[in-house]
């Protein structure tokens, strides 16, 4: 181990030997008591020398070598410390590859302060490569998640979509100009193959898999260039990944509204039949209306706000990243919901519906009663 003080986060002495590291509420983390000899050992932490020869140099300081390890281990258990040469195979080939981890540094970064075990970062990075995302849709919203995913280290993100590139579905961070006319799905490989810092591995689990639910898939983000199909999502679409127990996050824009979430946990939380359920039991007309909505040919442009769709996107593609690396980010069995001009984000928790066939709403019930659920570790800055 090369232990390095976590470079993302900003240092500050609050007075006589105490250091805050980190700015922001959610990160900051205060640390003491330091005397001057401890103080100036931090200096060292900056991940050029292993353990023995921090020892050897801490000895200048008339620190011992117990002082030194146990110092190190607070470091480590506060989130502090990050280890540049974390081990393993999938790491190892990402630091081979020098021009895509730079193109990393920041997601590093930005791992190595989120998940505070030493090499977490460089490790979930690695793990990127491996996975492989569904993305269906490939307007305003959908390309530019596609894109944002395949550029955050997603090994092999897969768009699909049909028709031709329409002027209205260019937007900066997604679909060029120059697609217009093109196959959306052959514009959108294109614009993932150039957002990707380097080629995707190929592996067994993930060459030459079709498309689908099937197992290997990671996460299916529906993102439809019909925002109805994520503000009302149809519960049939959703039965491969029932079946298969495929996680899917709805993303979209309607009528100058964005949405994004639930993220669907088959099973665990609730899904579109679900949602369809509920909104019928709260709304009498509800499917009266939803099935004209959904009938005739629509030829009206979407009201898609550009601002508004690369939101939606950016946060999409943030919550599926959380999940990708391990975490349940807030749009799990919850959908977050923003309107035009006022952009107030509000969340709304979908429970499970007992009617449900997913079967979410009796794996709740039993965690109820077990007294089991999420845990949730804060630190305090």
């Amino acid at each position: 181990m090369h232990p390095m003080l976590k470079p993302a986060l900003r240092r500050a002495w609050r007075g006589r030997g105490t250091v805050q590291f980190g700015v922001t509420r959610a990160h900051a983390v205060k640390f003491g008591p330091l005397d001057i000899a401890t103080g100036s050992f931090l200096e060292l932490l900056d991940g050029t020398r292993g353990l023995p020869l921090l020892r050897e140099e801490a000895r200048t300081l008339d620190l011992s070598d117990h002082q030194v390890d146990t110092l190190v281990g607070r470091l480590a258990n506060a989130g502090l410390i990050d280890d540049v040469r974390a081990a393993g195979p999938e790491t190892d080939a990402l630091r081979n590859r020098p021009g895509a981890l730079d193109r990393h540094r920041p997601d590093l970064a930005s791992l190595s302060v989120v998940h505070p075990e030493p090499g977490g970062g460089m490790r979930r990075l690695a793990a990127r490569r491996a996975m492989r995302v569904q993305v269906r849709g490939a307007g305003r919203v959908g390309a530019a998640i596609a894109a944002v995913l395949s550029g955050s280290g997603v090994g092999r993100v897969e768009v699909l979509d049909g028709g031709h590139t329409e002027p209205w579905d260019v937007s900066p961070g997604g679909l060029p100009p120059t697609a217009v006319g093109e196959r959306r799905d052959t514009a959108a490989r294109q614009l993932v193959r150039r957002s990707a810092a380097g080629a995707a591995p190929r592996t067994a689990e993930t060459a030459g898999s079709p498309a689908g639910g099937e197992p290997g898939l990671s996460l299916v983000v529906v993102a439809p260039r019909d925002g109805l199909s994520a503000y009302a999502p149809d519960p049939r679409s959703a039965e491969p990944w029932i079946a298969s127990g495929t996680p899917h996050l709805y993303a979209g824009v309607m009528e100058a509204t964005g949405v994004v979430g639930p993220l669907v946990l088959p099973g665990g939380t609730a899904c579109a039949g679900c949602l369809a359920l509920e909104r019928a039991a709260r709304d009498e007309d509800w499917t009266r209306m939803l099935s004209q909505w959904r009938s005739g040919r629509r030829t009206a442009v979407q009201a898609c706000d550009l601002g508004l769709a690369t939101a939606v996107a950016g946060l999409a593609a943030a919550h599926a990243l959380s999940f990708l690396d391990g975490e349940l980010p807030a749009s799990t069995g919850t959908r977050w919901e923003a309107a035009l001009p006022l952009l107030d984000w509000r969340a709304e928790r979908m429970g499970p519906h007992h009617d449900c066939s997913c079967g979410a709403a009796g794996h709740t019930r039993r965690e109820r009663s077990s007294g089991t659920g999420a845990r949730q570790d804060t630190m305090a800055g």
